[in-house]
């Protein structure tokens, strides 16, 4: 029997949305500061993909287990969710306030590896969180809420490195091994809004408890042998998987082209206008960031209005119309040689980015059952770090023999495969069935 979740204002569903916009401004940073910060420390344009390896990794082994454990988890005091995402702000915090400091390339992989662990504690149980408190016909407004969050916290984040590049980088020259500061203060903003945003959802945001029989089935699993309470995380993402719908398989169909090629976007932004701008490292990644900035911009704008969008025409088919507005986007970038006019595509991006952060999670979080929401938060998740994880494990090697070590090919290369993104979504079939346990 489902549980009748009582309906919630639209500043209860913002103020409990607004942790998304310290996680969101940390992944604003890794999509714009962090491969530059490679290229600065002497990282080869080539190993950009490998060398952004740890998200996909510690995704797909985070994000699964917090949000099985999180299904398991309940404090009178701090709640179900609250505990994974407030360590992994905290942690996400620190790896921040020291990134801007790495004095040489693996000392700056490695933290990115930390940052990545805190990053998706703290990301997974916020998606199972809104699940958890909204009623079905609110979930459209949460996770486009998260949405806009999302636009929001990587504005932020992309606004802050025009502006400190703009106030304090034109004067820097470039030397090989030194960070500029002008990057520095970005990542002390993040730092500051990590943990701090993640703190005012928590406080003004109190969890539903569970019901007898989940509470129950969590003191059972406490009075386990210390064994038996670590594998059994693994067992319920095994068990999930087993009894996962059709309609989760499809979503990885489309998840798998459309996170590959979202992932050649952010990494191959800045070589790409080093190329066709003849910009510096510093100007292509100051022009990566407006670009960055201005699709959140329409994120932001769009994000609540694609709410009755999706109620009058379905998820699927504003979803899909959004990824072929993407993979246009992606056709156009290389070939627009003016600074201002290249920004122009990034409108049909950000309505696409607007969709794809909050429409598959609407879908996905009616058709699984409440007790089993944080693990299938999980996996869809796992179905993001998948593709990526493929992506840095092949794309040097196609980059540099097959597209010829031309950034202009790669932005083309991942426009192909959003147009196939777009073509598999219009596959999918909706449902409202749950899932029995």
């Amino acid at each position: 029997m489902k549980l009748k979740k009582p309906s919630l204002s639209f500043w209860q569903i913002f103020n409990m949305n607004v942790g998304f916009l310290g996680i969101q401004y940390s992944f604003g940073l890794q999509q714009t500061a962090i491969n530059p910060i490679f290229l600065y420390l002497g990282a080869p344009e080539d190993m950009l993909p490998i060398l952004n390896i740890a998200g996909p990794v510690t995704g797909l082994i985070i994000q699964p287990i917090i949000g099985a454990m999180s299904d398991k988890t309940w404090s009178n005091r701090w709640g179900r969710r609250k505990p994974y995402f407030l360590i992994g702000a905290l942690m996400g915090s620190l790896c921040l306030f020291v990134f801007p400091h790495s004095p040489i390339l693996w000392f700056a992989v490695g933290l990115l590896w930390l940052l990545d662990v805190g990053n998706n504690m703290a990301m997974e149980p916020y998606r199972a969180f809104v699940g958890d408190k909204l009623p079905e016909k609110q979930l459209s407004m949460g996770y486009q809420m998260q949405s806009l969050f999302v636009g929001a916290g990587i504005l932020l984040a992309n606004g802050s490195i025009v502006l400190f590049q703009y106030w304090f980088g034109g004067e820097s020259v470039e030397s090989a091994g030194v960070i500029p500061q002008w990057l520095y203060y970005s990542f002390y903003i993040g730092a500051f809004l990590s943990l701090t945003t993640i703190l005012w959802s928590v406080f003004k945001t109190p969890e539903i408890p569970p019901s007898d029989k989940e509470l129950a089935d969590i003191n059972a699993i406490k009075a386990l042998p210390i064994s038996q309470r670590i594998s059994q995380p693994f067992s319920e993402i095994a068990e999930a998987i087993k009894k996962m719908p059709k309609f989760m398989w499809k979503i990885g169909a489309v998840y798998l082209f459309q996170w590959y090629a979202l992932f050649i976007y952010w990494q191959f932004t800045t070589p790409l206008f080093k190329l066709t701008l003849g910009f510096s490292t510093s100007e292509a990644a100051s022009q990566a960031a407006k670009m960055s900035l201005t699709y959140n911009i329409v994120t932001m704008v769009v994000a609540l209005a694609l709410v009755p969008l999706t109620l009058r025409f379905g998820g699927k088919k504003i979803y899909a119309i959004s990824l072929i507005g993407t993979a246009i986007a992606l056709f156009s970038i290389p070939y627009i040689s003016d600074p201002m006019l290249v920004l122009a595509p990034m409108v049909l991006f950000g309505i696409g980015w607007a969709a794809m952060m909050g429409i598959p999670y609407t879908m996905v979080s009616k058709i699984v059952p409440q007790d089993k929401r944080g693990v299938y938060m999980g996996i869809l998740n796992m179905m993001i770090v998948i593709p990526m994880f493929i992506q840095t494990l092949t794309f040097g090697p196609i980059y540099k023999y097959l597209l010829g070590g031309n950034a202009i090919n790669a932005m083309l290369f991942a426009g192909v495969f959003f147009a196939i993104a777009a073509f598999l979504a219009f596959r999918l079939n909706e449902s409202k069935s749950i899932i029995e346990e």
